[in-house]
């Protein structure tokens, strides 16, 4: 009898199946520093206990995308070990701070299922948890996976797209309890661009470029813990390359965005995500942002601001989409998410 785990396959989901997740993750202080010396991130929030106690924090919580990365890792065995590519994400929202110490776990529920025309592969739809050791949800996701059919010859299930909020409503938004930027410092952060400098419609520029590693990528991929094949074995892919982890580019193009967006120092709200086209070691990944929306919160001194984050390789700042309305070839990542900042 056979022991090990092929993975699931688009034939294998029905909506309404929940999957709880194996392996729980204790993080802690070396998920940290490991982050940083993966990527350029800079935010004073997440680098200093002092700096966050002046936030009203008792001490600095991980970062918002190394909870991302752990509780996504989690889901890959179950959601995407057979996936051909992950396509999107909704309804995101960081519901507490996770702190150096705390256990994580992760379940979903799929809420989707759509075969794919060619018969071979068809799109999943989860919805995933991530909870602390005390059972308190700290994150929660939708996202959507291209996964294969091993049995080409199974029915197709009948289609099931499910409803998504295109953007999440500010009132959707947790703010991390005590959280009080009146006695922000700014010199400490690294700019003086607050809440009120920014305007909706503002496109940033961030300038700095990073090229992509084949072995920080590998390190990234085995520290979240994720699985999936094509980030690992180069024989998987037609091509014969690894694909890079979208998430290393959603957390290097975030950790870039510092120059500019200093001040936006906590993420609270996914809205949308696409990684438009795949990336590979040697693309040199470079950085722009456009304000979409700002709104006020109920927390002293703070604000939030949604951003569109883009990454791309190689290419021209500020350009996503062609006359067709289809992403540009060196477009890498397009996310749009809710960020807080002081006023």
């Amino acid at each position: 009898m056979a022991k090990t785990n092929p993975g699931r396959f688009f034939e294998d989901y029905k909506v309404g199946d929940v999957l709880r997740h194996a392996v729980p993750r204790t993080v802690k202080m070396c998920e940290r520093a490991l982050y940083h010396a993966l990527y350029p991130a800079r935010h004073a929030l997440h680098s200093s206990d002092e700096f966050a106690k002046l936030c009203g924090l008792p001490f600095s919580p991980l970062e918002d995308l190394i909870v991302f990365h752990v509780v996504f890792g989690k889901t890959v065995p179950d959601v995407s070990l057979n996936a051909v590519a992950n396509l999107g994400y909704a309804e995101g929202r960081w519901l507490a701070p996770v702190w150096p110490g705390d256990t994580l776990t992760s379940v979903s529920e799929v809420i989707g299922l759509k075969q794919n025309s060619n018969g071979k592969t068809g799109v999943v739809y989860v919805r995933t948890t991530g909870s602390n050791q005390h059972g308190e949800p700290v994150m929660e996701y939708c996202r959507w996976v291209m996964v294969r059919k091993q049995n080409l010859d199974a029915p197709a299930p009948e289609t099931v797209v499910p409803e998504l909020k295109a953007v999440l409503d500010p009132s959707d938004l947790v703010i991390p309890k005590g959280l009080d930027f009146t006695t922000y410092d700014f010199t400490l952060a690294g700019e003086p661009h607050r809440w009120g400098d920014y305007e909706v419609g503002e496109v940033i520029d961030h300038v700095d470029g990073v090229t992509i590693e084949e072995a920080e990528h590998m390190i990234a991929t085995r520290l979240w813990q994720n699985t999936a094949k094509v980030h690992f074995d180069a024989t998987f892919r037609p091509d014969g390359k690894r694909l890079i982890y979208g998430g290393h580019v959603i957390s290097m193009a975030r950790a870039l965005s510092f120059n500019g967006l200093a001040n936006a120092q906590m993420i609270v709200g996914l809205n949308g995500g696409a990684h438009a086209n795949p990336c590979f070691a040697g693309d040199t990944v470079k950085v722009w942002s456009e304000v979409l929306d700002k709104a006020e919160t109920s927390a002293p001194g703070v604000g939030a601001i949604r951003l569109r984050l883009v990454a791309t390789k190689d290419g021209e700042p500020f350009r996503l989409k062609d006359d067709d309305g289809k992403y540009l070839p060196e477009v890498l990542l397009d996310l749009d998410y809710w960020a807080l900042m002081p006023l």
